[in-house]
């Protein structure tokens, strides 16, 4: 009798511990969708994540960053499963490198906007621009940022590029340039319209839209990456992405989609 209840505690101890071992694995092999993301959609991936989450229980992990920095990260081995760039230069580079087996695509078109906490009178603001008042101008690096770029190329087609040189206080990032517009370490600096779109922004600030035809158009491309392939998770996210819930949020933060 005593040989048997041994055996029956036994055999109780070793499937309590399969069963554990079955969940820890689960859990290990159960990781989140790693998501390289362009920095000027730092609010708006907290609110497509939720929403893809609610709709699926697919939690997705967003590594925020400039799009060239992504790409370079992506070249040495990072682990990401879908790149949404803030441009198609660096998704489409990263495809003809190997990095994708498919084309990106297109999932929105942003806006630059010009952006203070003061209200400097942005009807005439590349004569502001040019004024004592303002010291320092914020732009992302435009050789890892496509948002800089653009600002870039408004400065040289309003002919004030070299004038303002001297002011411009360059962010590694779109992210990093919200912070010193929001914190007023720069007087005025270009950014997304995405950040005066965010709810959960509450620093006032004064700011214009530039004309969109003032910069090369920016299409923001999306990639599923190699090391996505096959994970069925990561091709439910990027079919989200190009839904109609997703395009609604993205107008919502001031984003064109079609």
């Amino acid at each position: 009798m005593r040989n048997k209840k041994q055996f029956s505690g036994i055999l109780n101890k070793a499937l309590v511990l399969a069963a554990a071992f079955l969940f820890l694995t689960g859990s290990v092999f159960s990781q989140n969708i790693k998501v390289a993301v362009a920095a000027n959609l730092q609010a708006v991936i907290k609110a497509l994540g939720q929403d893809f989450k609610q709709k699926t229980g697919i939690t997705i992990e967003p590594i925020v960053g400039a799009s060239g920095n992504l790409t370079n990260q992506v070249r040495n081995g990072a682990p990401f499963d879908v790149f949404l760039s803030a441009d198609m230069i660096f998704p489409e580079t990263l495809f003809k490198e190997g990095f994708s087996a498919k084309r990106p695509v297109v999932y929105a078109q942003g806006s630059l906007v010009i952006c203070s906490v003061q209200d400097i009178g942005f009807e005439n603001w590349e004569r502001v621009l040019l004024t004592r008042r303002i010291k320092k101008i914020a732009i992302a690096n435009p050789a890892i940022a496509p948002y800089g770029k653009a600002a870039n190329e408004v400065l040289k087609k309003r002919g004030i590029i070299a004038d303002v040189q001297n002011k411009i206080v360059m962010g590694e990032s779109i992210s990093q340039v919200n912070t010193y517009i929001t914190t007023g370490v720069a007087d005025v600096g270009f950014t997304t319209q995405a950040l005066v779109k965010d709810p959960n922004n509450k620093t006032k600030l004064y700011w214009q839209l530039i004309d969109p035809k003032a910069y090369t158009p920016i299409e923001q491309g999306m990639v599923l990456l190699k090391h996505g392939e096959g994970n069925a998770e990561a091709a439910k996210f990027y079919q989200y992405i190009l839904s109609a819930a997703a395009k609604a949020i993205f107008k919502e933060f001031g984003y064109s989609v079609e």
